[in-house]
């Protein structure tokens, strides 16, 4: 077994395209594993090659940044990433000319090793930031979680310790900063998505973690923008989202933060004529009703609910479909006078699930499944005690994660291959909670 590793950096070539990867396998230069555990942070691809580093914290400025419409349009420049290269018949020979590649983290750690196969000769490169101190830090960090309670299958324990080293990764551990994903354009902080991680660390035993996130969220200024980086500026680009308050006010809850330390926007933060979490369009959206601090059931019923009494998703427009965020009513926000059609709601989009998961609402446009919407849905559905629903979504979320057990933002509907951030901090999030709610600690 040999090993060699080749960094470069710059450089630009004309008409640079991606290279061609293996079948099966997303193509080289986009970013399908997270190393680091909350200080330098980077993003690896599924032939070893570094496409994405970021300091300090997951959520500061890149180091270096392959960029997503250059992924998406085929034309990455393999001369702006850190390739991967192993000698070959004299020659430094990139990882996706290989017969086969295979990837596995170090067992309890975010250390990655990537193996290819050239005929008979196998090469393995290890990708790790802080070596072999770092990832007995990982193995400590990981070993004090609260685990699934008795009954839970090793699937579900794989997930869960997976999921709680990608929250690892992701967390700045000096600030609480939490990035959505280690990729340009995702490596800012979402009230909401930072919200559920820490929901999902108090809820796994990381109160200390889960605090420090919370008091980040809470000098944030909510209405400013969608995202922030990793001091709290706000992010131009997008403006504030409706579900801001109502999540960082969930995430103080969750850490055992006072409700009188909560600052004063929690309170008069309006969701109404904001977008949601799908970012499009400003409105008066099902999901940003139940989450903000002030709205009453009364409201969310009356303007929600459709003559199948099934919850949908813009306000009084039946015709807009059913949305999964419905399951907010039940987790984190529970609302009892919307169980009944939430049950509903919930159980009819599970029963259009695919094989890799749910869209977020009946009137999303595209049919890739996404997972955080599928791992919520398997969170409140367990909650309600439709335990049958929620163990086939969780089973098409295990299909959806990539074989090294991370969650892909979405994934496409007939492959599973990863068609976006790969892994993403919410998703995981999610699944931490899907596990617990399932297999509770008695």
């Amino acid at each position: 077994m040999a090993v060699a590793i080749a960094a470069l950096s710059g450089g630009s070539g004309s008409d640079p395209r991606t290279p061609r990867g293996l079948p099966g396998i997303p193509a080289p230069l986009f970013g399908t594993a997270v190393i680091g555990s909350g200080g330098v942070t980077g993003a690896v691809d599924s032939y070893g090659n570094v496409v994405d580093l970021r300091r300090p914290g997951p959520a500061g400025p890149a180091l270096l940044a392959i960029k997503p419409q250059a992924q998406e349009a085929g034309t990455a420049d393999q001369n702006e990433a850190r390739l991967a290269r192993v000698a070959v018949e004299g020659g430094a020979t990139p990882l996706w000319e290989a017969d086969a590649v295979t990837q596995s983290y170090l067992p309890g750690t975010n250390a990655l090793r990537t193996t290819a196969r050239f005929g008979p000769d196998r090469f393995t490169v290890v990708r790790s930031i802080g070596g072999m101190a770092a990832a007995r830090a990982d193995r400590r960090w990981v070993g004090r979680a609260k685990p699934p309670g008795v009954g839970a299958p090793a699937w579900a324990r794989r997930m869960h310790e997976r999921s709680l080293l990608v929250l690892r990764a992701l967390t700045d551990r000096r600030t609480g900063a939490v990035s959505a994903g280690a990729r340009e354009g995702w490596a800012y902080v979402w009230p909401r998505d930072a919200a559920a991680v820490a929901l999902a660390l108090a809820e796994a035993g990381y109160r200390v973690e889960a605090r420090r996130i919370a008091r980040f969220l809470l000098v944030l200024d909510l209405a400013a923008a969608a995202r922030f980086d990793g001091r709290g500026e706000p992010v131009p680009g997008r403006a504030a989202q409706g579900d801001a308050a109502g999540w960082v006010a969930a995430a103080a809850r969750a850490a055992a933060i006072p409700a009188s330390q909560l600052s004063a926007q929690i309170a008069t933060f309006s969701w109404q004529d904001r977008a949601d979490y799908q970012e499009k369009s400003p409105g008066e959206y099902l999901a940003n009703a139940i989450s903000t601090a002030d709205g009453t059931q009364s409201e969310v019923l009356g303007r929600f609910e459709s003559r199948r009494r099934v919850v949908v998703r813009v306000a009084d427009d039946f015709g807009s479909g059913l949305d999964s965020a419905a399951a907010w009513a039940v987790r984190p926000f529970p609302r009892p006078a919307l169980f009944p059609a939430v049950r509903r709601t919930l159980l009819e989009l599970a029963a259009e699930a695919g094989r890799f998961g749910i869209v977020p609402s009946q009137d999303w446009p595209e049919e890739d499944p996404w997972t955080a919407p599928t791992a919520w849905t398997a969170w409140s559905l367990a909650a309600l005690g439709e335990r049958r629903a929620a163990l086939r979504l969780m089973r098409a979320l295990r299909r959806a994660a990539t074989p090294l057990g991370l969650l892909p933002e979405r994934v496409d509907a007939r492959t599973g291959v990863p068609r976006s951030t790969t892994p993403l901090a919410w998703s995981h999030a999610f699944a931490i909670l899907a596990i617990h709610e399932l297999w509770p600690v008695r």
